[in-house]
């Protein structure tokens, strides 16, 4: 487990910190289908292990992390046809990390590991760091559906078939392997359908983006190996987001 976790400290030892060295971090996923053999928290998940990933990398350096309880509900409006599967209004989500960021002990910056990329979800992420922005808290949020961030991530990633697929399956098959669901996950059949060509062509469920069964890509190819590598790679993303966002401090 690497930084600290605010949930775990006491006021006066938050009290205590240095807020010229705080980095706040904050993992937000969701809590919705994918498919019928990873659980419902995998983007918690991914989110988790990205903010552990960049927090080890904080600590190496100059920066003190400190990790925010996540956020495991957001809005999900493709999955909602599914059992399980929990949305809320975007707005309530926008108005939940405004009130978390405002709240925050003082700190350089609030970054934002997210991996739940619902667009309704990270509409909602983005109009949050534009309003915290404005209040005057710095805020590292690294979208992994736009350049240069996605353009870092697996094939199966950049080819929008990779919700259920080898990308998230591998990172939890890494970072929690006792949630996956392996025998069944071997047996899926490839499901190539893009979902950012069906949200282009104005696609609004899984079902109709062509995932019946709430998975897209590989998922009979994902190796904890894969997985590994790539929390790596999200961790060195959102440690570079935090980067480039206090570069712009000076």
């Amino acid at each position: 487990m690497r930084g600290i976790r605010l949930s775990e400290l006491t006021w006066t030892e938050v009290d205590s910190l240095d807020a010229d060295r705080l980095i706040a971090i904050l993992p937000v996923g969701a809590t919705e289908a994918h498919g019928p053999h990873l659980p419902l928290a995998t983007d918690g998940v991914i989110a988790e292990a990205m903010a552990e990933a960049a927090a080890a990398r904080l600590e190496a350096g100059f920066w003190t992390p400190l990790m925010l309880p996540a956020i495991d509900y957001s809005a999900a409006p493709f999955a909602a046809g599914f059992a399980g599967t929990i949305s809320v209004g975007p707005e309530t989500v926008t108005r939940l990390i405004v009130d978390i960021g405002s709240s925050l002990p003082r700190c350089r910056c609030l970054a934002v590991a997210n991996a739940h990329l619902d667009p309704a979800h990270l509409g909602s992420l983005h109009a949050a760091a534009t309003a915290l922005e404005e209040s005057g808290l710095a805020v590292a949020f690294p979208d992994l559906t736009r350049k240069p961030w996605g353009s870092r991530l697996t094939d199966e990633f950049k080819s929008g078939a990779c919700h259920a697929g080898r990308f998230e399956g591998s990172i939890v098959m890494a970072a929690r392997p006792e949630l996956v669901r392996e025998e069944i996950q071997a047996s899926l059949e490839p499901n190539p359908s893009s979902l950012s060509t069906a949200i282009r062509e104005g696609k609004d469920s899984f079902v109709t983006a062509g995932g019946p069964e709430a998975y897209f890509g590989y998922p009979a190819e994902a190796t904890s190996e894969e997985g590994r590598a790539t929390i790596e790679v999200l961790g060195r993303i959102l440690e570079e987001a935090i980067a480039e966002r206090l570069a712009g401090q000076s």
